[in-house]
């Protein structure tokens, strides 16, 4: 398994916020994690990054990469597995950009923080630009001067310029109309089948987690409720939860008069 959490509990006080026996993600797979808001999802993704702490949160349990442990890691080994082997890219990636630095600093930045000289780092960023289908000329430009599909590609595209093995991609389509949602949905299968990447998808849309993930496990509460291949989790699911999210499921001429 290329990213594995065992018994992994978070928890604010006495309050746990996530419970999981056994999850994880294979070399070159896509997995959904899908459930309501408050779910989890968001913080299990934290907490593969390393960053459950700084939100204020305790961990126990294990999380691995490539049979290495992640929990315990001090800030200097976890900078090291961030962005070089585990990538993220979130619902709004103006957010993860500063609006005082052009895109192309960003890039630069990023890769020097791993190693990468200055030059090597600009062809790359160029280079897995072009990768997702956006003219080099971007890294000019500043955050505000892109528009969201831009910024997602972008965000896509700075995984791509790490060589980043496992990307965690929380909610990366919901703040974007459905034509674009299809371009980034594209470029993930594409990471998946080029650069040979593993996938995390965190959403709570079923009709994209249906187009995209090969597995799919279903958040309830902090827990796992149901796992297994997409296809029969959403064509026969075994938890009357999961049928609940599916009954949620927008449809074209529901709610219409006979």
């Amino acid at each position: 398994m290329k990213l594995a959490l065992r018994e992994l509990r978070i928890a604010f006080g006495g309050r746990v916020v996530v419970d999981i026996d056994a999850f994880g993600v294979d070399e070159q797979e896509i997995v959904g994690l899908v459930g309501e808001s408050g779910s989890g999802k968001s913080m299990t993704a934290l907490a593969v990054l390393g960053l459950a702490g700084a939100a204020g949160a305790s961990l126990s349990g294990s999380i691995t990469l490539d049979g290495r442990e992640l929990v315990g890691l001090d800030e200097r080994q976890l900078r090291d597995v961030r962005g070089r082997r585990i990538a993220a890219i979130f619902q709004s990636p103006l957010s993860s950009f500063s609006p005082v630095f052009r895109v192309g600093d960003v890039f630069v930045r990023a890769l020097r923080l791993h190693g990468v000289p200055r030059g090597e780092a600009t062809a790359r960023a160029e280079h897995a630009l072009r990768e997702v289908l956006l003219e080099p000329d971007l890294l000019r430009r500043y955050p505000h001067q892109l528009s969201g599909g831009q910024a997602q590609r972008i965000a896509i595209a700075l995984a791509v310029a790490l060589r980043s093995e496992v990307l965690l991609a929380d909610e990366p389509t919901s703040a974007l109309d459905v034509t674009v949602q299809a371009e980034i949905i594209e470029l993930l299968r594409m990471l998946r089948e080029r650069e040979r990447m593993s996938v995390l998808f965190i959403s709570h849309d079923l009709a994209v987690v249906a187009q995209l993930c090969d597995r799919v496990a279903v958040m309830r509460a902090g827990r796992i409720v149901e796992s297994g291949a997409t296809r029969d989790v959403l064509r026969q699911p075994a938890e009357a939860y999961t049928r609940e999210l599916l009954a949620a499921v927008p449809r074209i001429g529901a709610g219409r008069a006979a």
